[in-house]
């Protein structure tokens, strides 16, 4: 999959704000957006995902993503496998801080110095599971870079999956409107290798739109169909442009 998304890592983080666990959650997954590994990586608004935010399910169902909680509830980690797929690592702060015999972290809005001591531990252990994810080395801190995304100077910017995640394509298919991930940039791969949508690569095209996307076997005839008519209209578009 990586072939066609390009290398990242969404981070769910908690949002509750009742318990200064919650707090640190957030301010680690900062840490790691905006300074630790800030190309690897995209955040994921909890919120949103959950109420049913497209780009937002479709990368987390499409590339690996890592859940912080503040607490034992779990709500970042059980919101994301109930609506895309199982993180690939989920991380929950009293239980790291327990873990690393660190004090309680203390304030909401205004964390002491045990929960500034809580966030660095924690943004840490994320980083390496960000890498593990990526299939790195532990210690190497190369940037995996996405066509186009490249920084300018010392440019830093925190990227949300809802912005520069999963397109999200709706096709009419059998009368209904239908959401398909990822269409532009599978059709873009193939255009990039000086394919024509002759009826080879329109098959090709379809046998790798089935490994983004879920398509019953009854109708797959009519998706396919769907698929092959975008296809060649992307291609005609993009000769005209």
């Amino acid at each position: 999959m990586s072939e066609v998304l390009g290398g990242k890592v969404g981070i769910v983080a908690c949002s509750g704000e009742e318990l200064a666990e919650g707090t640190v959650a957030r301010l680690a997954a900062l840490k790691v957006l905006n300074e630790l590994r800030p190309h690897e990586t995209v955040t994921i608004c909890l919120p949103l995902f959950l109420a049913g935010g497209a780009g937002d399910r479709a990368f987390a169902r499409l590339h690996p993503t890592i859940t912080v909680d503040g607490c034992d509830l779990r709500c970042a980690a059980h919101g994301t496998e109930k609506y895309s797929s199982k993180p690939v690592a989920s991380l929950v702060v009293n239980e790291l801080v327990a873990e690393c015999g660190l004090e309680r972290p203390e304030g909401r809005r205004r964390l002491n110095a045990a929960g500034q001591k809580a966030v660095e531990f924690t943004a840490e252990r994320l980083a390496a599971l960000v890498d593990q994810a990526l299939g790195k080395k532990a210690g190497t801190l190369p940037a995996v870079a996405v066509p186009g995304s490249e920084p300018h100077g010392d440019e830093r910017e925190v990227t949300c999956s809802c912005g520069s995640g999963v397109p999200v394509t709706k096709l009419e298919i059998g009368g209904k409107p239908v959401e398909m991930v990822a269409l532009p940039l599978i059709f873009q791969k193939f255009l990039d290798t000086g394919r024509e949508p002759d009826e080879a690569a329109t098959r090709e095209v379809f046998e790798t739109v089935k490994i983004y996307n879920a398509v019953p076997a009854e109708a797959e005839d009519s998706y396919r169909e769907a698929v092959g008519r975008e296809f060649a209209a992307y291609c005609q578009q993009e000769k005209n442009a």
